[in-house]
């Protein structure tokens, strides 16, 4: 971490009591809806212990490892995990991620803000028109195999462009392409999360890029509370699920947009 990040987040108890907080909800939005919870990181993050962009992303994919790790043994238990989708997933978003961190200086951030969050409008709509099915089997074909890949490149291209994490996309794409039920697709998406969020981690720990102290109180803190979330999943159905993701949707919808434009004004 960089001299100017330290004075800016002294250790003091509000900052270890920030991050244990942060870790819990984040935590518990994991394990509910089959996401890493950077959504919620970094902005807590920046906004209440002023942390800068590049370090709160960085911190909040090195909570993710632990975090989405109790979160795939959570739904492994219940069998809701596609072991081999995930692995097809997470090494076709490791190369894009690398091809998405490549486009970053070359594409305007404010039109591929606009064009995610068409697509979340899009996904969003759908939530409440297709209700998947708890018996549902996500069937692993020459041909799902080869869609596999290609979601989950175009993922992490979009993960290196807008620092978007993967559950946001690979969920409703499993439920509503691959016919998953709502409980394999989150499961299957932290699986696929935690080699993606260990490559991402070394690239930003070389550059300085992670609070190691934060990461750990969060990460921490979210191991407690991801099995809780995960089981409140198995609790609820599949209609109550996607109203429930769609409605957090429409959070990260709002808040990129937002964003963006505040970007456009600045």
């Amino acid at each position: 971490m960089t001299s100017a990040a330290r004075a800016r987040t002294p250790r003091t108890t509000r900052f270890i009591l920030t991050c244990l907080g942060v870790g819990l909800l984040a935590g518990l939005l994991s394990g509910l809806f089959g996401v890493g919870g950077g959504t919620v990181i970094v902005p807590l993050l920046v906004l209440i212990l002023g942390f800068d962009q590049r370090l709160a992303a960085g911190t909040s994919l090195a909570a993710i490892v632990p975090t989405a790790t109790v979160g795939v043994i959570s739904y492994a238990v219940h069998g809701s995990v596609a072991w081999i989708p995930a692995i097809i997933l997470a090494a076709a978003a490791v190369i894009g991620a690398q091809i998405g961190t490549w486009l970053l200086a070359r594409v305007s951030q404010f039109v591929l803000r606009w064009v995610f969050i068409g697509f979340l409008c899009v996904v969003i709509v759908s939530l409440f028109l297709v209700i998947p099915s708890r018996d549902a089997v996500l069937e692993l074909t020459w041909g799902s195999g080869l869609a596999l890949a290609l979601v989950g490149l175009l993922t992490g291209v979009a993960a290196g462009l807008i620092g978007v994490g993967g559950g946001i996309i690979i969920v409703p794409t499993l439920i509503l392409l691959f016919g998953a039920s709502d409980l394999v697709a989150k499961g299957t998406s932290l699986l696929m999360m935690i080699p993606t969020a260990i490559s991402g981690t070394i690239g930003n720990l070389r550059r300085g890029n992670v609070d190691l102290l934060a990461a750990a109180l969060i990460g921490g803190a979210a191991c407690t509370t991801t099995a809780l979330g995960a089981w409140l999943a198995t609790l609820l159905n599949p209609f109550a699920a996607n109203m429930l993701f769609a409605a957090f949707l429409v959070f990260i919808a709002t808040q990129m947009a937002f964003k963006a434009l505040k970007s456009r004004r600045g």
